[in-house]
C-alpha cells in the first residue's frame, strides 16, 4: 500500500534590493524568536535580529525551521540594500537607526500594476 503526502511550498518575498555590498554573517538563532507556521516554529527571513529594537544587529537572510532546535546557526544580513516594505515585519525606528549605522540601506519597492 502506498502512502502519499502532499506538501505545498511558497516562495518567500524577495526583500533584497541588490547584492552589491551584501554582507552576511553566521549567528545563532533562537527558537523563542520563531513564529508558528503550520505547526512548525519558523524564524522568518526578513525579520530583525535579534530583536526589533535598538539592539538590532541585522536581518535574518532566509527562513529557518527551528521546530526541533532551541538554537542553531543562521545567516544574518549585516550590510546591504533591502526593500523595507517587503520585510516580514515593520522595522521599529530604534532598530532602523541601529541597522543603518551598521551598513543596511532601506529603500521602498514600487508595487507593480498589471493591466
Amino acid at each position: 500500500m502506498a502512502f502519499m503526502k502532499i506538501k505545498q511550498y511558497e516562495s518567500p518575498v524577495n526583500f533584497l534590493e541588490s547584492e552589491v555590498g551584501l554582507i552576511t554573517k553566521t549567528m545563532t538563532g533562537e527558537q523563542s524568536n520563531a513564529v508558528d507556521v503550520d505547526n512548525k516554529k519558523i524564524l522568518k527571513g526578513g525579520s530583525i535580529y535579534p530583536s526589533n529594537d535598538s539592539s538590532a544587529t541585522g536581518i535574518v537572510f532566509e527562513d529557518v525551521d527551528m521546530t526541533d532546535d532551541e538554537s542553531r546557526p543562521i545567516s544574518v544580513m549585516v550590510a546591504g540594500r533591502v526593500y523595507e516594505n517587503r520585510l516580514s515585519e515593520s522595522v521599529a525606528s530604534e532598530a532602523k537607526t541601529a541597522l543603518e549605522a551598521s551598513g543596511i540601506v532601506f529603500v521602498t519597492a514600487d508595487t507593480p500594476t498589471f493591466e
